[in-house]
C-alpha cells in the first residue's frame, strides 16, 4: 500500500508529478491504482475561473490515465464526492461537481477504467457524514468511504477475479 506524500491538487499537478509519485523507472510494481482527481480542479480562483477548466481537465486526466496505465496495474477511477451548497468554511467556491465528474466518466470509459462510484456511495448519507460547510467528512463518514474504496481495490488485486 503506497499513498503519495501529499495532496494530489489539481490534476496539472498530478501531470507534473506523477513519474516521481509512481517512480517510474524504479524498482515499485503496481498491482492497482486508486485514484481521483477533480474537487481542486473545479474550485474557483480569484479571478473567477476554475483551477482547472474542463477542457484542461479532461486533457490532463487522458495524459495522467496513459501514463498510469504504462505501469500494468489495473486503475480504478474514484468520482468526486459532493461539494455542500451555501457558504464553506473556509469560504471558497466550486463550479460543478456533476460536470467534472461527466468529464471524468467520459475519460474513464473510453480507456477501460474501473469507477469506484464514491458520490453515489455517500449522496444518500451526506447529510450525516459529511461535515457541515466542509468538503471533508466526519470521522464515520471517512469510515465508510474507506470502506468503500477498500472493497473496490480488493476486487482488483490478483487472484479476484
Amino acid at each position: 500500500m503506497h499513498r503519495i506524500p501529499t495532496n494530489g491538487g489539481p490534476t496539472r499537478n498530478g501531470v507534473a508529478n506523477l513519474s516521481k509519485w509512481l517512480n517510474t523507472g524504479g524498482n515499485d510494481q503496481w498491482d492497482v491504482i486508486h485514484f481521483n482527481w477533480g474537487i481542486h480542479d473545479l474550485k474557483h480562483m480569484p479571478d473567477g475561473k476554475r483551477q482547472v477548466e474542463p477542457a484542461d481537465y479532461e486533457a490532463n486526466l487522458r495524459k495522467l490515465v496513459d501514463q498510469m496505465k504504462a505501469t500494468g496495474a489495473k486503475l480504478i477511477w474514484a468520482t468526486t464526492t459532493p461539494i455542500p451548497d451555501g457558504p464553506l468554511n473556509p469560504p471558497r467556491t466550486f463550479g460543478s461537481v456533476a460536470e467534472y465528474n461527466a468529464i471524468a466518466a467520459k475519460v474513464m470509459q473510453e480507456k477501460g477504467v474501473v469507477t469506484d462510484d464514491l458520490y453515489q456511495e455517500i449522496q444518500p448519507k451526506v447529510a450525516k457524514l459529511q461535515i457541515p460547510k466542509d468538503v471533508h467528512f466526519t470521522p464515520a463518514g471517512s469510515e465508510a468511504l474507506a470502506k468503500t474504496v477498500a472493497a473496490s481495490i480488493e476486487s482488483q488485486l490478483p487472484g479476484k477475479k
